[in-house]
């Protein structure tokens, strides 16, 4: 036959769709022709194919073939087509039964000896697929465990052009078979230990609090006084990720090539420390072409830590108000608008002042300390909910308190109990967390119980609370109740979750 097809999926951000790869030998000057919008990547295709078509054992038809991918008018990027484009180039030359790829998808680079190369966003890829109606998808072995985890598929795992061939025209497979797909340990096992922080009461029952609701939040205090310790304890407080979610944290990190291959699925909640000398889009997301993920979405159902927060350029900061409402980052560019999760916790930490030196001895004026704090826009600070001030401890505290340090294990289980009552109160609702809860449901079915009016009026009536900073006050009030075992907020957890709001816990 002269005319093939193939397919194949093309990603924006994390979401895939089918490409119909089509070739089509004719007569004429022998040459190699892509049209569909493909990128210099696939460009370059052309010659990769050839060569490994050629080593491979096959000839290369000595005709003009025009190689085009549908649907032609959205762009296609990456090296994952090659190994699609060389199965139609050969299955319209003949060398490969017309009826073979039926309800296939084919992912892979090919290197110029035949070798079969994993490629980034195979599982996104391959939930594509999967949405798609198909049922049999070929894959790199590098890149078999990750496709594997996508249930009702079958996997055909190769590792030569020359072995697809093989098993394309009927022989035996001498590929591997595809490997059991491994997880990463328990999270707990290799999180730094919460008993590592000695003192600091108030911004371990923060960090709790935080980890049982999804809250965001800030820490403020001198250095030493364990600001970045915390913050690295707070992923190994968070429970272990649903399926659900798990496949959606793998499938940015898969997107990102930050998979490890022996680790294909990410069961623990991740965390991102970008420098404070980050820019807009290692941060949110960007770069040439289709916009790659940034922190902000590498951190999704986990932890984005920013320290010496002031420090961040503003526009950095400020590009983190939207995912911060939406869950979500939204990039375009000339190739098109992609987008990604970021549905994380946000825990700033800063110093009082730009020296960072102790009380005693710092130089700056009131007004260079003002000016420092004011480097953290009202609108960035009116979507945190807890604000946490440190001091450091005497030594009087921390010989006291170190025999009586919680464990992150131990604090991590009441955080489990916490997201259990939650889960029965929220049951049948489109939301799992009180961060999550509607400003409309609030007010309405998950209003406080009666009294707590009273509280939160003067700090209304001041300009303390904005109306949205009302809203995650009470988000933080219900999330108080569930650590507490119960199922409504009162007038005590209203206020707890005003004095956290504002700072002004004792």
């Amino acid at each position: 036959m002269v005319l093939a097809t193939t397919l194949s999926v093309a990603l924006l951000g994390v979401d895939g769709y089918l490409v119909e790869v089509e070739a089509d030998l004719a007569a004429g000057l022998p040459g190699m022709t892509l049209i569909g919008l493909p990128d210099a990547t696939l460009h370059e295709a052309r010659d990769r194919i050839r060569a490994a078509v050629v080593n491979s054992g096959q000839g290369w038809p000595a005709r003009r073939i025009t190689v085009g991918l549908s649907p032609a008018w959205r762009p296609k990027r990456g090296s994952g087509f090659d190994l699609a484009i060389a199965t139609a180039v050969l299955t319209a030359a003949g060398a490969i039964p017309g009826d073979a790829l039926g309800g296939t998808v084919l992912l892979g680079e090919l290197g110029l000896d035949g070798r079969v190369r994993p490629v980034s966003g195979t599982l996104p890829a391959v939930l594509a697929a999967a949405a798609g109606g198909i049922e049999r998808v070929i894959v790199p072995v590098g890149n078999a465990r990750e496709a594997s985890l996508v249930p009702g598929l079958a996997i055909c795992a190769v590792d030569t052009l020359r072995g697809l061939i093989a098993q394309l025209c009927g022989e035996p497979p001498a590929d591997a078979a595809v490997p059991e797909v491994a997880v990463d340990p328990p999270h707990a096992a290799n999180r730094p230990d919460l008993a590592d922080v000695v003192g600091q009461l108030e911004a371990r029952w923060a960090l709790e609090i935080a980890a049982a609701g999804g809250h965001h939040l800030f820490l403020k205090g001198p250095p030493g006084v364990g600001k970045t310790l915390l913050a690295e304890r707070l992923p190994g407080l968070l429970p272990a990720l649903q399926p659900r979610a798990a496949l959606e944290v793998t499938a940015v990190h898969s997107v990102a090539g930050a998979l490890r291959p022996d680790q294909p699925l990410i069961t623990t909640p991740p965390y991102a420390a970008p420098h404070h000398t980050a820019t807009v889009p290692a941060l949110i997301g960007g770069g040439s072409g289709l916009a790659k993920p940034g922190a902000a979405s590498m951190a999704h159902r986990g932890v984005l830590f920013l320290d010496e927060a002031p420090e961040f350029a503003s526009g950095c900061l400020d590009a983190l108000r939207q995912p911060l409402e939406s869950g979500e980052v939204y990039l375009s560019r000339s190739g098109g608008t992609v987008r990604y999760p970021a549905r994380f916790t946000l825990v700033l930490a800063a110093n009082p002042c730009p020296c960072a030196k102790a009380a005693e001895v710092c130089e700056c004026t009131p007004e260079g300390r003002r000016r420092y704090a004011n480097r953290l826009s009202g609108p960035l600070l009116d979507r945190i909910d807890l604000v946490v001030s440190l001091a450091p401890p005497s030594r009087e505290d921390l010989l006291a308190e170190r025999p009586f340090t919680e464990s992150s294990t131990v604090v991590a289980g009441r955080v489990e109990c916490a997201r259990a009552i939650a889960a029965e109160v929220f049951a049948g609702r489109p939301w799992t967390l009180p961060s999550e809860i509607p400003g409309r449901d609030l007010r309405a079915a998950f209003a406080p119980a009666g009294g707590t009016s009273a509280v939160l009026e003067p700090a209304l009536r001041r300009g303390a609370l904005s109306p949205r900073g009302l809203d995650r006050t009470l988000r933080v009030a219900w999330t108080l109740a569930f650590c507490a075992g119960r199922t409504r907020p009162g007038v005590p957890e209203v206020q707890a979750a005003v004095g956290l709001r504002l700072g002004e816990t004792a």
